[in-house]
């Protein structure tokens, strides 16, 4: 039985490459299936039209939109991913924030020993804690 509840991503144009990028830095990831436009459209032939993913067991789903929008992502909605171990946060952090913005950077808040909050270069917010 799939997850009652999914997380739907929404890109214009780059949702294989976001797809492909979080599948890269989680074990027990894979594409579960993918759905791409065809020639008839509407959106550009090969894109995504739909697709299920998994991280780290967790399931989304993705898009590209061939319509433009004027929102993208916000961090008022975030992954929240608990590490295992610092040098786990300190690897996810950084590939993150590669090309992405620094929401908060690594650091203990009182809330947690080691913390960190960033934007992606494709504009989606990750929180990453590491439970004390």
């Amino acid at each position: 039985m799939p997850q009652k509840i999914t997380t739907f991503l929404m890109f214009e144009g780059r949702a294989e490459e976001a797809m492909t990028f979080y599948m890269s830095l989680f074990d027990d990831s894979e594409v579960v299936e993918i759905t791409r436009y065809g020639a008839e459209g509407p959106g550009d032939e090969g894109t995504v039209q739909v697709a299920t993913f998994s991280l780290a067991g967790q399931r989304f789903m993705c898009i590209d939109s061939h319509v433009k929008h004027g929102f993208g992502f916000t961090p008022a909605v975030s992954l929240f991913v608990h590490c295992d171990t610092a040098a786990e946060l300190d690897r996810l952090y950084g590939a993150l924030a590669e090309g992405g913005a620094e929401l908060m950077p690594l650091g203990s808040y009182g809330f947690s020993a080691r913390f960190g909050w960033v934007n992606d270069r494709f504009g989606v917010s990750w929180q990453l804690n590491l439970p004390e």
